[in-house]
């Protein structure tokens, strides 16, 4: 490392997983299972500490456009009391640093941090909010420290009406394994085809299910109607918080509501395995009808969930240039990427 850098590196997967579970803003993105999950896919990762464990930080690097570039990516983080105006700045002034040494066209970083004034030092020391904000900028969160009837109380009627309906209707919910992924995934390709977004290859999510799962991280849930599978959700989870990360859904049985009983089975299977948080991970980037998420943000508010605006992703770019031009290429790119994703996906369900 530089000398001049005030960080070590943590090598040891344990030990990683507890200096990043002890500090504000804990994320499964940043533990070393998702790390290694992604380096499976083009991405190196480094895990860096400042201060034995005081900020810590995990860094991907790839390379880009024929390998001429490197991108640096620390998804959802780093980590550290953002209140800590020193800390913060010797972070931020090594990551600044080590993007510079490697050359990077840019380096990104979105950590859970919702005051705007740290959106202004931000800009203030060069970073630009970044126009690829890559994970959901805000989301909807929900405090498991309430009772399961205190839970209850707090949903929308109509919420709490739906869940006893499919209950009623026959729904039942049942915890998934590694012999569900198969079919999960085929309900997953399902779902984006209905509503239009693109995934990735069975193999990718086969690869990040089995990684969080046997690291004790993930856990599915299968809503069934006479057996037969009708939704399905994995959630994540991470020090004290679980995250609703994906959700599939067929078309059969929409009438008996199985969405809302598989969220309620899984706050409920969070809240009793001791986490403090449960993250529906997405919400509208604005409170308005006309945004794409508005109707995704009424189921989730209607669970009693509280609206968290963050910063979002900014962009540390060394050369302004390089950085304009990667970032209009880089959309050209994935569009072409995305219709590819549509006819595979179409593909492997076929």
């Amino acid at each position: 490392m530089n000398p001049h850098l005030s960080f070590s590196e943590v090598q040891d997967p344990a030990a990683w997983n507890a200096l990043a579970a002890a500090l504000p803003g804990a994320h499964i993105l940043q533990s070393w299972e998702w790390g290694e999950v992604k380096s499976r896919y083009g991405w190196r990762a480094e895990r860096l500490s400042w201060e034995a464990g005081r900020a810590v930080a995990q860094v991907l690097t790839r390379s880009a456009v024929a390998g001429r570039l490197r991108v640096m990516y620390v998804p959802k983080g780093p980590l550290l009391a953002w209140g800590d105006a020193d800390l913060r700045a010797r972070v931020l002034a090594d990551l600044q640093q080590l993007a510079r040494a490697r050359r990077a066209v840019l380096l990104k970083i979105d950590p859970d941090a919702t005051d705007p004034s740290l959106a202004s030092e931000l800009q203030a020391r060069g970073w630009l909010f970044s126009p690829d904000q890559i994970q959901f900028r805000n989301t909807v969160t929900l405090d498991l420290r309430r009772s399961e009837d205190e839970l209850l109380g707090g949903m929308k009627q109509k919420t709490r009406y739906n869940i006893r309906l499919a209950l009623k209707k026959g729904v039942r919910v049942r915890p998934g394994g590694p012999d569900d992924f198969g079919l999960l995934y085929r309900m997953y390709a399902e779902t984006s085809l209905r509503d239009g977004f693109v995934i990735r290859s069975p193999a990718y999510y086969k690869d990040v299910w089995s990684t969080l799962y046997r690291a004790g991280q993930a856990q599915p849930f299968i809503a069934e109607v006479e057996g037969e599978p009708v939704g399905a959700l994995i959630l994540f989870h991470f020090a004290r918080t679980a995250w609703y990360f994906y959700g599939m859904s067929r078309n059969a049985h929409r009438d008996k509501m199985p969405n809302h009983l598989l969220q309620w089975e899984a706050i409920r299977w969070a809240k009793a395995h001791g986490y403090l948080t449960y993250d529906f991970w997405g919400a509208p980037d604005e409170l308005v009808e006309s945004d794409p998420l508005w109707g995704v943000w009424k189921f989730k508010e209607g669970f009693g969930g509280e609206f968290v605006r963050r910063i979002g992703a900014w962009d540390y770019a060394p050369s302004p240039v390089l950085y304009k031009l990667y970032t209009v290429i880089l959309p050209r790119v994935l569009d072409v990427l995305r219709r590819r994703g549509h006819a595979q996906t179409r593909r492997a369900i076929e």
